[in-house]
């Protein structure tokens, strides 16, 4: 069996990787400037933790906002853990970095987006050659028009 260097999987670790560091950093400092962030996970992540209200409310994918206020922001190597004001109901919330979707800091205009993962039922199909000539993309740079009003 050839093996290949996963770059996809590389880039995907090293990207939330700088996730990890920004909110470690912001952890300890807080947010300077106008910096804040749109944060869009996935909710059905078997290591997400929310209230049930909540993820009732957004089964599938849910996009929090760190920027006026929250508390105790608290970051491991899996994850990081917040509370956020929805609807002046405090709630902590443990969003593992597996399960983020998009980090996009709109005050300077940066973005990321992870694809979704394959599942297991793709890697049964591992001895047929694969036909798709374009490579899959575990995560790219995203534009901040998505997010303008």
């Amino acid at each position: 069996m050839a093996r290949n260097i996963d770059y996809g999987n590389l880039m995907h670790r090293a990207l939330r990787g700088l996730i990890q560091e920004v909110l470690e950093d912001v952890a300890q400092n807080g947010l300077p400037g106008q910096h804040h962030f749109f944060i869009t996970f996935d909710t059905s992540h078997p290591d997400a933790q929310l209230a049930d209200w909540l993820r009732d409310r957004y089964p599938d994918e849910m996009t929090v906002v760190m920027q006026h206020w929250f508390d105790g922001l608290e970051v491991d190597d899996a994850g990081f853990a917040v509370t956020l004001n929805f609807g002046d109901s405090p709630e902590p919330l443990y969003i593992p970095f597996d399960a983020i979707r998009t980090f996009v800091d709109p005050s300077v205009e940066f973005g990321l987006r992870f694809e979704t993962q394959e599942t297991d039922e793709d890697d049964e199909d591992e001895d047929e050659p694969e036909d798709d000539p374009a490579p899959k993309q575990d995560a790219e740079v995203v534009r901040l028009d998505t997010w303008r009003k």
